[in-house]
This record gives C-alpha cells, sequence and structure tokens, in this order.
C-alpha cells in the first residue's frame, strides 16, 4: 500500500468538490447565532470545523473563497503551493510544508480568493484545514474562470479555475 493510499485508507478520505479528498473531522457542537456574526453569514455558524484534505498528483484545489478565515495545516507528502490572489499584489504564494523555507501552517483571510497544488507534481500532499467560524457550504464560492480572470488577468487563474 503506498502511503497517499494509507492515508486515504486510515482518514476515510472522500473525494472533494474543489479537487482532491477530504473528510471532516472536527464540528463544534456549539454555535454562533446569525446576529453576532458579520452580516456575511446567513444563519448560525459551528463555532469552528476542522477537515483533512489531500491533493494528489495531477489534481489541485481550485480558486474558491470561504467566509471564514481558514488555516492550512501541513502533515504529510510533498509541499502545497496555496496560492491567493491579492487586488494590490497580484498572486502571493505560500509553500506549506516542513522543510527549508516552507511554512507549517498558514492563515487565509476571509474572502480570499484561493488555490492549491502538489509541489513539484509529488504524489500527494496531506493537510488539515481549520475553519472559525465553522465551514458551511453556504459560504463557499467556486471561481469562474472567465469572470475571476476579468479581474485578475493572470495565467495561473486560467490553470487553477475549472470549466
Amino acid at each position: 500500500m503506498t502511503r497517499k493510499d494509507y492515508w486515504i485508507t486510515k482518514l476515510n478520505l472522500l473525494p472533494h468538490p474543489e479537487g482532491g479528498f477530504y473528510r471532516e473531522s472536527y464540528r463544534s457542537t456549539d454555535s454562533i447565532e446569525e446576529t453576532a456574526l458579520p452580516a456575511r453569514y446567513k444563519g448560525p455558524r459551528a463555532l469552528g470545523t476542522h477537515i483533512y484534505f489531500m491533493l494528489v498528483k495531477g489534481n489541485f484545489s481550485a480558486f474558491h473563497k470561504v467566509a471564514s478565515d481558514e488555516t492550512w495545516h501541513f502533515y504529510d507528502g510533498s509541499p502545497v503551493l496555496l496560492h491567493l490572489l491579492k487586488k494590490k499584489e497580484g498572486v502571493v504564494t505560500v509553500e506549506l510544508g516542513i522543510e527549508g523555507d516552507s511554512e507549517p501552517q498558514f492563515t487565509v483571510p476571509a474572502d480570499t480568493w484561493m488555490a492549491a497544488e502538489v509541489k513539484d507534481e509529488g504524489d500527494f500532499s496531506l493537510v488539515g484545514c481549520s475553519v472559525a467560524p465553522g465551514f458551511d457550504f453556504s459560504d463557499f464560492t467556486m471561481a469562474v474562470r472567465d469572470t475571476l480572470y476579468s479581474e485578475f488577468p493572470l495565467e495561473i487563474v486560467k490553470r487553477l479555475c475549472r470549466e
């Protein structure tokens, strides 16, 4: 069994809609009412959530954004290139990993376009993503390639968006 298959089996990972595999491993039983949250939230949210997330060779996490801050934690495999789109800087890339100048964790601010890929076409990358207030699919926006490209006319947007 490969290390990639070991983790898929051990963590019971399933295909993720934005690419790769995942499993939610934590969802707080406590919640925050909508009236106590910023206006971008519609309805109550769990205090926090966490998923395991695996990217595999030849796949990527397409540009998307969530309404909450999202902290990525590196666990195993090849480093992950996490690409953020920012109005002033354009694309900012953070390398998640444990070697050299890599960061073992990084927090993406709420409502920031992000995409991720396995560095150097390694076999797989296993990370975790913690979201607070907790993740809800109604807070998830998948980029539309042409729309995002009109705002950020960068080759990486074409490459890391799905049709």
